[in-house]
């Protein structure tokens, strides 16, 4: 015959059993959220740290490239955003041409040593870029049949006078562009005026290269 007291215990047992596996699946689970977050924040901290580190590494290759173009800045003629160094079409060539004006050429040439010892330093290549304004190309000129063709022989041109002037073939390549990428509105001169530009940007070598940039690379002359 069961006592009371072992009836009791035996009833309560099973309840601890369940109470007890319940605490243990609560536990599991709290210990797997708890390193998932701690997961998601580790990333969160590496993708922060990883972000701080590339815009640490942009302001010194900015500074860097300010200090290098001290002398051509401060000309006013050439600008610098962003890592590109902006010329006016305006001071380069005259209008629906692409030979170049001799204090443009001039100004080239400023341009090179500096620019060569920034590009050796780290590696990199300048990709020359030529852009125009949105209108079309006067019909009684016939040497270019659109803006790309005319942004195009520009860039090659420049491209031409900076290894004239000492830059090594290897280090610069051209690229066109024509009306897109505006940096102002075609609604007026002045906007149209600064579309008519060529750019010139330090890229790393594999942009070049592996023909991820549009390009047409001159031969030497």
């Amino acid at each position: 015959m069961i006592e009371d007291g072992d009836a009791d215990a035996a009833q309560s047992a099973p309840i601890w059993a369940v109470f007890g596996d319940l605490m243990s699946g609560l536990l599991g689970a709290f210990v797997l959220i708890l390193v998932g977050v701690l997961v998601v924040q580790m990333d969160l901290v590496a993708t922060l740290n990883a972000e701080v580190e590339k815009r640490r590494v942009e302001e010194q290759r900015r500074m860097a490239l300010e200090k290098a173009l001290a002398i051509p800045l401060a000309s006013g003629r050439v600008t610098l955003n962003n890592g590109r160094i902006g010329i006016s079409g305006s001071v380069l060539f005259p209008v629906n041409s692409d030979q170049l004006r001799p204090e443009g050429r001039l100004l080239l040439q400023s341009l090179v040593h500096p620019l060569r010892v920034y590009l050796s330093e780290r590696g990199e290549m300048l990709m020359v870029s030529g852009f125009t304004d949105d209108k079309q190309i006067h019909e009684g000129n016939r040497r270019f049949a659109d803006n790309l063709e005319l942004s195009a022989q520009r860039a090659l041109t420049v491209t031409r006078a900076l290894i004239e002037e000492g830059m090594p073939s290897a280090q610069v390549f051209a690229a066109a562009f024509g009306a897109e990428q505006p940096v102002a509105p075609n609604a007026s001169e002045d906007g149209r005026a600064l579309n008519r530009r060529v750019e010139m940007a330090p890229v790393p070598k594999s942009a070049g290269a592996n023909g991820s940039v549009t390009s047409s690379r001159p031969a030497t002359p």
